[in-house]
């Protein structure tokens, strides 16, 4: 297997999700228009982030069928296959993060408390509620004006100087004072993903057998609270829903434990094995 591979394919897609808004706006292609909050692929599709759009309802906003239909889409993509994907495989911010954390594994070596680390966790879920109740008080979709996914995709399109500040200060917070703490701990567009994605089924199989509780998934895992039902083997497969499927645990796994798989058939094929050694 290619070292890597999975942080390879998510770079390449990032990388290329960017590139493709930049040419809309420079070069005049239509394959990718817009941003990450609303897009319209090949000029036609329409796709909008559900976080976004639900701003806007609770704002008062006026809401077109396009902006509807482009979120149906993307909640029926990562509410049956992608689960929390998009932060991994989508969202830009991941790469600054994905750096944080190497430069906090190479300078710091710490590690979080678990039991803490879950706590503080919720808080994403809690901001997502306040940013939705303050967007129906202003009457905008308040996180929209700080939101540093749409800050880097109007960076790469239109050179907005601001962004890379506050990209900086995300870099600066995840690698030296808290641990994966954007998009961990406060972002709640990734909390979003979380409850949309909670029944997805694409997921990372755990095979209890091979599993030598070596740890490595552990210390390269930006949401290591999933992992616990991995660490007691009492689990066939990672069903956390801060999961973002980003396959960093199975390019670490020298035990070749885990792999990507489909959830569902994974619980009826160990329902089966269960029957005949009941049998």
């Amino acid at each position: 297997m290619i070292k890597n591979k999975y942080l390879i394919l998510r770079r390449i897609t990032q990388i290329t999700i960017l590139f493709l808004y930049f040419s809309a706006t420079y070069f005049g292609w239509k394959i990718l228009v817009g941003n990450l909050s609303f897009s319209k692929l090949f000029n036609t599709i329409p796709l909008a982030d559900p976080y976004a759009v639900l701003q806007m309802i609770f704002a008062g906003a006026v809401i077109s069928s396009n902006l509807i239909i482009g979120a149906l889409i993307i909640i029926a993509f990562y509410g049956i296959i992608g689960g929390r994907a998009y932060c991994s495989w989508v969202c830009p911010v991941n790469m600054i993060t994905d750096l944080a954390a190497w430069v906090r594994r190479k300078t710091h070596h710490e590690k979080d408390n678990l039991i803490s680390a879950i706590k503080i966790r919720k808080f994403r879920y809690f901001f997502l509620v306040v940013l939705l109740i303050l967007s129906a008080i202003v009457g905008t979709a308040a996180f929209e004006f700080i939101s540093p996914i749409g800050l880097f995709t109007r960076a790469i399109a239109f050179s907005v100087g601001f962004a890379w500040v506050w990209l900086l200060a995300i870099f600066l917070f995840d690698a030296f004072i808290l641990r994966n703490g954007w998009c961990g701990h406060i972002c709640p567009v990734g909390a979003m993903y979380s409850v949309i994605g909670s029944k997805s089924i694409i997921r990372v199989y755990h095979d209890k057998e091979k599993c030598t509780n070596c740890g490595s998934c552990l210390e390269i895992c930006p949401e290591n609270q999933v992992l616990s039902p991995i660490i007691h083997k009492k689990s066939s497969f990672i069903n956390g829903i801060e999961c973002t499927n980003c396959g960093r645990c199975i390019e670490v796994c020298n035990d070749n434990a885990l792999k990507f798989s489909l959830r569902y058939i994974i619980k009826q094929k160990g329902e089966e094995n269960e029957k005949i050694n009941a049998n």
